[in-house]
């Protein structure tokens, strides 16, 4: 038994509790689908699975409530799978250690899950709570949305049937959305040329840690430093300053995710050595203090190294710092529509050498297509100039709002009614299924609602318990308005 489960709303947190012991990375759900189709059986619920992997349970109206129409409740079964460099862990084997802390729900040294597990518990509570009231119930749970949109893309026919969507994959209590951003993925392949390691060096493995990270779409405007970039910057300096020569280069992880580390080795003259390690350190403390207000753990530490079996020839070095400090990463421009929404951005995710190649990830998003295909041609540009190979992910739309929505309309009249305030009504720089499910059933009204999350796609992710209890009880009296 962990804490959580005697947190109220009861139902919601046991099966949130239950969620986080089922291991389901992006791409790997068999265990949490096996969950569900067995959740199904045991509460005599109609259960589907598509080709795709997806999962749906559908719920008669109750007594009273036959006429009314049918809804669809919508979260994802997949999780984003981060960990501290020190914590030991096995996202396909063990279950997630959760604590309270400060009216938090946190994980200890791994992501969470509350993104969306908070959204399919609630989701199941629906499905089994005998004293809602509520029309037909169609609970909708897809694969792999972290990585690729997979499920969305893949609905099979006949999966659902309703008019009305609630996403519960969002992450601002008091917030409804009912717009968000598309996205696309630009992969560089740069070929990995090397040589043998020059003797009379001395080698150092300088590693970057303790940055934020998050969300490469909803913290993206954030301020949060960029590993990937902060370790560019220090090679580029290094190699123009000391004639220094990279070893090796590992970077990020996600490509939905602000890296948070990054190392790197690289080796300079020995007769150099001394004013490299000054300057090295001086580098770092600038680096630091230029995010200290933002980046308050943030470490860069240098350690001694032996002598590896090769760098990266001189050509090639050149080319991977050239565009790593040129490839753009960050807010590209703000929506004139909606003030404060970010409009296109671009994250550089990760850098990695895989056998003769280095692949380097990113990611563009925007509410405006043409703007996206431009962020995809900008980065492009960088590496294609570098010499790489570039290839795009297939993309996904956007999902543009529907101000007179009687969705909507209905959920801002919940939210005024139960908590006597009024909710903001937003679109979001992140990529939800929403726009996907809109290509597919065009007749669709959606909103998007969820408790307060924060530090979503990082160890640091955490869930905000009061918020919880408003979630809910803001979808069980909108479940009672559809009609």
């Amino acid at each position: 038994m962990t804490q959580i489960r005697d947190l109220k709303p009861r139902l919601v947190w046991e099966l949130f509790d239950d969620i986080t012991r089922v291991p389901r990375p992006s791409k790997r759900e068999d265990k949490i689908r096996k969950f569900l189709v067995d959740f199904a059986a045991c509460h005599a619920l109609e259960c589907k699975c598509d080709a795709t992997g997806n999962v749906v349970m559908r719920k008669g109206a109750t007594p009273g409530y036959e006429t009314r129409p049918t809804i669809i409740l919508q979260a994802h079964m997949d999780m984003v799978c981060e960990k501290n460099a020190d914590v030991q862990f096995d996202f396909e084997q063990d279950a997630i250690r959760t604590h309270i802390e400060e009216g938090w729900v946190r994980a200890e040294g791994t992501t969470l899950g509350a993104d969306d597990g908070i959204g399919v518990a609630a989701a199941l509570a629906v499905l089994i709570d005998e004293e809602l009231e509520h029309g037909p119930v169609e609970a909708l749970f897809t694969v792999d949305e972290e990585t690729g949109l997979t499920g969305a893309f893949g609905l099979g026919e006949g999966m659902i049937s309703g008019k009305y969507l609630v996403n519960l994959d969002s992450e601002d209590e008091g917030e409804i959305f009912i717009g968000c951003a598309g996205g696309i993925d630009t992969l560089a392949y740069l070929p990995l040329v090397t040589e043998a390691a020059p003797s009379g060096y001395a080698y150092y493995k300088i590693a970057i840690s303790g940055l934020l990270g998050g969300h490469s779409g909803d913290d993206i405007d954030k301020g949060h430093a960029n590993s990937n970039k902060l370790a560019a910057r220090i090679a580029e300096r290094a190699a123009r300053l000391f004639g220094a020569r990279l070893s090796h280069f590992d970077g990020g992880n996600l490509r939905n995710a602000i890296p948070r580390e990054a190392s790197i080795v690289l080796g300079v003259p020995s007769d150099r050595a001394a004013a490299f390690e000054a300057d090295a350190d001086s580098f770092a403390a600038l680096l630091v203090a230029e995010f200290a207000i933002v980046e308050k753990s943030a470490k860069i530490e240098r350690t001694a190294v032996a002598t590896p079996q090769g760098v990266l020839a001189e050509a090639t070095q050149r080319n991977l710092l050239l565009a790593l400090i040129g490839v753009p990463s960050g807010v590209l421009a703000m929506s004139a529509a909606m003030p404060g929404l970010v409009e296109t951005s671009t994250n550089l995710a990760s850098v990695k050498i895989e056998g003769e190649r280095i692949v380097i990830t990113t990611s563009q998003r925007s509410s405006v297509e043409s703007a996206k295909e431009y962020a995809k041609l900008q980065v492009e540009s960088c590496f294609v100039a570098a010499g790489c190979e570039v290839v795009h992910s297939d993309g996904y739309p956007g999902w543009a709002p529907n101000p007179d929505s009687r969705l909507l309309e209905w959920t801002i009249e919940g939210y005024k009614h139960l908590f006597g305030t009024e909710p903001k009504v937003r679109a979001i720089h992140a990529g939800l299924e929403c726009g996907l499910f809109l290509e597919r059933y065009p007749h669709l009204e959606m909103v998007s609602f969820g408790p307060t999350l924060r530090g979503v796609h990082s160890p640091d992710e955490r869930l905000e318990i009061a918020t919880v209890d408003k979630f809910w009880t803001l979808l069980v009296d909108l479940l009672g308005r559809v009609r």
